[in-house]
């Protein structure tokens, strides 16, 4: 049996009567409020950056002041101290976090539970960076005279540069905003944005006043892109076991020993032991389109001399530069007596996460 539609009231249409599908109107609403989501982000990311550029305008010497009482506290050993509660604790977490990956050590301080046994990790000497938006949260304010027993400076990131933590406060970095992007001025959206930003602006301004390198970087990042790349040296990444010859072998002699080593290049030495040069599956397929015949002719005529070489010592990092400059595949690799003692192929360089 047929279903029958529903009810039509009068003058009401439905969809079909319209000319329109019910998919179609279903689509018509989500791309509406697909528009609407994309206007409030634009208009998140204008809010934020707008704070964010006011925030930079208020930026003064109490900044440098800050940036040094750190270098000072590190200078001496000590560490920073970075405490928060709330959404300013979690973005203290980042900061702590950001500090100390720039060779800056950081810890966060729970404010409740520094009144309970964690304010022993705080040391004369230490510097500590205060976070309150309000300037006036109970569970910082608490804190805060506890703090002041200790021989340190008090940096005070907070949006009221006349609230209690302020006063309080050795030095103050407003990161005051006229209003959260939350469109009910209620979440913390570009306070806590502007904390964010200030907090990388002091690691980055530490890390240039502590002369940080590339390679300290690394060394607390071995496990990153980066710290492979500054970290492993060529003798780590090099093939050991590779086709080598005398340089007297032939052309048939090298494919079989490059057969034998799965290498696309034989590397052929002097009676002494010295680099004589290097034959590559490239150079023997330009020279067998010339001469099919190829296999029985001395490979000393066909090889490359004086070839691309890196030293076994060197960061691995410059070998893949060499290898990707001078668009080669091989990589001859010499020891202190300038002898060669593996090859270094771009196939391994992916499976070892350097490119």
């Amino acid at each position: 049996m047929d279903k029958k539609r529903p009810a039509e009231s009068a003058g009401s249409k439905f969809p079909w009567q319209e000319g329109r599908s019910v998919l179609g109107c279903v689509h018509s609403e989500t791309m509406e409020g697909m528009s609407h989501h994309l206007e409030r982000a634009h208009r998140v990311f204008l809010d934020e950056i707008t704070s964010l550029r006011e925030v930079d305008n208020r930026l003064n010497e109490q900044f440098g002041q800050a940036v040094e009482a750190m270098r000072i506290a590190l200078d001496a050993g000590r560490k920073i101290i970075v405490v928060g509660v709330g959404k300013s604790g979690n973005i203290g977490l980042k900061i702590a976090a950001t500090l100390t990956s720039t060779g800056a050590p950081a810890v966060l301080l729970d404010s409740m539970n520094a009144l309970h046994g964690d304010l022993g990790i705080v040391c004369d000497g230490d510097a500590c960076i205060a976070m309150s938006f309000s300037g006036e949260t109970a569970e910082l304010l608490r804190l805060l005279p506890h703090l002041k027993r200790y021989d340190m400076k008090i940096i005070g990131m907070t949006g009221n540069v006349h609230s209690t933590l302020a006063q309080h406060s050795d030095i103050v970095l407003d990161t005051g905003v006229e209003h959260e992007a939350c469109p009910l001025n209620l979440a913390p959206t570009s306070s806590s944005t502007a904390m964010l930003v200030m907090g990388d602006a002091l690691a980055m301004a530490l890390l240039e006043a502590r002369h940080f390198t590339k390679e300290a970087f690394a060394r607390s990042h071995p496990g990153g892109a980066l710290g492979r790349a500054l970290l492993t040296k060529v003798g780590d990444i090099m093939r050991t076991e590779i086709a080598r010859l005398p340089d007297t072998a032939t052309v048939a002699e090298c494919l079989m020993a490059m057969t034998q080593a799965h290498a696309g290049a034989c590397v052929l030495v002097t009676p002494e032991g010295e680099l004589a040069g290097i034959f590559t599956h490239g150079d023997f397929v330009r020279a067998y389109q010339k001469n099919p015949l190829v296999g029985e002719i001395p490979v000393s005529g066909l090889m490359t001399r004086s070839p691309v070489c890196v030293g076994v010592g060197e960061l691995a990092a410059a070998a893949v530069r060499t290898l990707s400059h001078r668009r080669i595949d091989d990589l001859v690799v010499l020891d202190a007596q300038k002898k060669p003692v593996g090859l270094v192929d771009t196939q391994d360089l992916a499976r070892l996460k350097l490119v």
